[in-house]
């Protein structure tokens, strides 16, 4: 088996597609932790926000394949509402616009909301026993699942949960706006520093 074929086959393990023929004794040989990742583009002052800024053309190919690399990934309820754009085709995308449509509709999807009713395609809803299931959630998984949203990543962070934080820097400066980290910076070591293309510089950070 392919890591990409046990990704995809770990990633919807949650939504009932593991396939029936594997043992649990097989699957523990197969299967590893999965790696929690928290990352986001943002300004030189620490904001996100997308209405500002966004990637250049080198930038969004390098999104385009990280999206198709995820296990799955995990959504609070504001992004998730901003990330259903890509749900819908639009006759004025690029290529590379319906290469990233295409992965993020394949991906398994896990929206953390109260508020929610119902979720899109290829989506669950999680309103309850948000510890728990992220901690089945990576033992099932293997490779890497995404954490979209700040107020999401500090509730995970507080949880002790969080693998890896990766900053995309931009040389932007907004003043105001959502800050990257939602509450107390946790304490982190620096493992990485990537130019990512664009003029962003790439920040990768573990738990100290």
């Amino acid at each position: 088996m392919s890591a990409l074929a046990a990704r995809r086959l770990s990633g919807r393990s949650l939504l009932g597609s593991m396939n029936a023929s594997y043992s649990d004794q097989a699957l523990s040989r197969i299967l590893v932790m999965a790696k929690l990742v928290f990352g986001m583009n943002q300004s030189l002052d620490g904001y996100v926000d997308h209405t500002e800024f966004a990637p250049g053309p080198t930038l969004f190919r390098h999104f385009v394949a990280h999206v198709r690399s995820l296990a799955c990934s995990l959504y609070g309820r504001r992004i998730y509402e901003v990330m259903r754009y890509w749900d819908e085709d639009h006759p004025e995308w690029s290529a590379d616009e319906r290469d990233f449509a295409a992965a993020w509709r394949q991906q398994p999807k896990w929206v953390v909301s109260h508020s929610l009713r119902t979720v899109g395609p290829n989506a669950r809803l999680v309103d309850q026993g948000l510890e728990a299931m992220i901690r089945k959630l990576k033992a099932e998984c293997v490779g890497e699942i995404d954490v979209a949203g700040p107020d999401l990543a500090h509730s995970l962070t507080e949880l002790g949960l969080i693998d890896e934080y990766r900053l995309y820097l931009h040389p932007v400066v907004l003043g105001r706006g959502k800050p990257f980290f939602a509450g107390p910076r946790p304490p982190l070591r620096l493992v990485a520093s990537d130019d990512v293309g664009d003029g962003v510089i790439r920040l990768t950070y573990v738990p100290a």
